[in-house]
């Protein structure tokens, strides 16, 4: 299983690693992580020339469970694809900041 904690994943994210989420545009627009990338789970195969193959690419959902079928499927694709333990429900949990709307942040 290729998963990360949160303290991981939050270390990764400060020092500016590629995240895209996977879940749909209306959940991802009622609030995502800071500069993730929305790439819903349905476009993953037609948007994977998107996807670097030389460095990690985290991935996130709301809880852990697509995220985990998406970076399988990076996986198998050549992607060094990891998948966000607890999704975005965790990392706002843990009080970190979201980002509403639709807006993609770098």
């Amino acid at each position: 299983m290729r998963e990360v904690d949160l303290p991981t994943f939050t270390a990764a994210h400060h020092g500016g690693t590629l995240l895209i989420d996977v879940r749909e545009p209306a959940e991802y627009a009622a609030g995502h992580v800071p500069g993730a990338r929305p790439i819903p789970m349905r476009q993953l195969p037609e948007r994977l020339a998107e996807l670097p193959r030389t460095a990690p690419v985290y991935v996130i959902c709301a809880s852990g469970n697509r995220s985990l079928a998406a970076t399988d499927f990076l996986a198998r694709a050549g992607v060094d694809a990891w998948s966000v333990a607890g999704g975005t429900a965790a990392w706002i949990r843990a009080g970190h900041p979201v980002v509403r709307g639709t807006r993609v942040d770098a």
